[in-house]
């Protein structure tokens, strides 16, 4: 009997860029046109730009978690795990799953759409005390912490702690950076009217970063608003400055101020994915070299997107210019690269990405925004309506926009809740516990890892 092999692709990530690809591929691909496969360690896609208000409780987590199992037509196969390696020449995917386990995923097409993680140096004690706000674990980590130190420091009687434990220090001037001071000082500054034993003066939030300005991308005036907006609220901002070393209960910048503090939140940006490195491949400032198709020059049936792929940026029509890590371009990108996988599969030719950028939203909460669409800048309520709006339509489900609608009406009219949810009574968890960066293979033993598989199966 002729046994007729379908097709096999895989793709790799369910952020923005891996999810839209899988969607697109569900719906233009026949059901015995090939077998569709997602590598996830968890079956949600992530809404991340609402993550500071998932850490500051405007938002529960789930309204930012969509199941990709909601739909009853979803066909493609989940395995439950990260990649860990990648065997071009064999078209080998090495996957960890979540019980540990090692296992081999063969393919046709791949697509690499794995993201980013949280870019940190060698900064004695970083990863060791740091906070990060990359995933929904650390979001809703990140809020029972800064809830707790409100407790400790209302039930301490040492004046030294109590100062130290409502000090804040955010690094990273950038979305994630400004977003997140700005929700969890709006977070504190509401909490503390419930601690008539706390001196509300005591409470002070340091955002710092190194650069020279807060989110350059926005344009001078609008930074500036942005800033002068985070001063009036209280929180101080030092920019050219970062962290020389971090301790348990204090922090040095590298201007020589020592900080006491117990909170130390990083967000200063991002890298690609450590699966990029294990490919061997030509990358550009840690994202794989692929051409406007999206597609690795010389490897056929691979493609690679969104945060963890060096994209080049047709419509800027300049010359090595690559599409940011956003999740507009991400989105765009899963559906397009998707459309090339379709075009590959099917002998036809495909076409290169091109996008232009559609502006720019900062959430601050409350009324505070400042947003740049199609380069219109506005602040204020008709910034936060923008932002909002772009944040609610971007959503992938009715369910998820209704949830997080009413979240935003909820928070508004009953106001914010302190209530912990019970993390902080286990083991403290710190940036070097949640992303598993130290668990990736080096391409000479993604290749003998599957040589020797290769062997054992002969």
């Amino acid at each position: 009997m002729n046994t007729v092999t379908r097709p096999r692709i895989l793709v790799v990530g369910a952020g923005f860029a891996g999810v839209e690809c899988v969607r697109r591929l569900e719906r233009k691909l026949g059901p015995d046109e090939a077998d569709v496969t997602l590598v996830t360690p968890s079956a949600y896609q992530l809404y991340l730009p609402l993550l500071p208000q998932v850490a500051s409780g405007v938002l529960t987590p789930q309204s930012i978690a969509v199941s990709l199992r909601r739909s009853r037509k979803y066909r493609t196969r989940i395995i439950p795990g990260g990649a860990i390696g990648v065997d071009l020449k064999s078209k080998v995917c090495v996957i960890r799953t979540i019980t540990d386990h090692i296992v081999d995923e063969r393919y046709d097409y791949i697509v690499l759409a794995p993201g980013s993680v949280t870019r940190t140096f060698d900064i004695p004690g970083l990863t060791e005390h740091a906070f990060g706000m990359k995933t929904l674990a650390e979001a809703a980590y990140v809020r029972d912490h800064v809830i707790s130190q409100l407790d400790l420091a209302d039930a301490s009687q040492d004046p030294a702690e109590r100062a130290a434990r409502l000090q804040f220090v955010v690094v990273g001037g950038g979305y994630a950076g400004t977003e997140t001071a700005a929700c969890l000082q709006r977070l504190t500054h509401a909490a503390v009217k419930r601690y008539p034993r706390l001196d509300p003066g005591l409470i002070r939030w340091h955002l710092i970063d190194i650069a020279p300005k807060l989110m350059p991308e926005l344009g001078d005036k609008l930074g500036r608003s942005a800033q002068e907006i985070l001063r009036r609220r209280g929180i101080e901002v030092s920019l050219g400055v970062s962290i020389a070393k971090a301790g348990p209960e204090e922090v040095t910048f590298t201007d020589g101020r020592v900080v006491p503090t117990h909170t130390l939140i990083w967000t200063a940006g991002v890298v690609a994915s450590p699966l990029i490195a294990t490919l061997g491949a030509e990358t550009v400032r840690g994202r794989l070299a692929v051409g406007a198709e999206m597609n690795l020059p010389g490897h056929d049936g691979v493609f690679a997107l969104g945060d963890a792929a060096a994209v080049p940026d047709q419509a800027k029509g300049e010359e090595g210019a690559v599409c940011p890590p956003t999740a507009q371009h991400a989105m765009r990108q899963g559906r397009h690269v998707a459309d090339n996988v379709i075009a590959t599969l099917r002998n036809q030719p495909m076409t290169p990405y091109v996008h232009k950028d559609l502006g720019l939203v900062v959430d601050l909460g409350g009324k505070d925004a400042v947003s740049k669409p199609l380069g219109i800048e506005l602040r204020g309520v008709p910034a936060q309506a923008v932002a909002r709006g772009y944040h609610w339509s971007a959503l992938r489900t009715n369910v998820a926009k209704t949830r997080v609608v009413t979240n935003w009406v909820l928070n508004a009219v009953a106001g914010d809740d302190f209530v912990r949810t019970g993390f902080q009574a286990r083991k403290a968890a710190r940036l070097k516990d949640f992303e598993f960066t130290n668990k990736y293979l080096s391409p000479e033993e993604v290749r003998a890892h599957v040589e020797g598989t290769e062997r054992h199966e002969g």
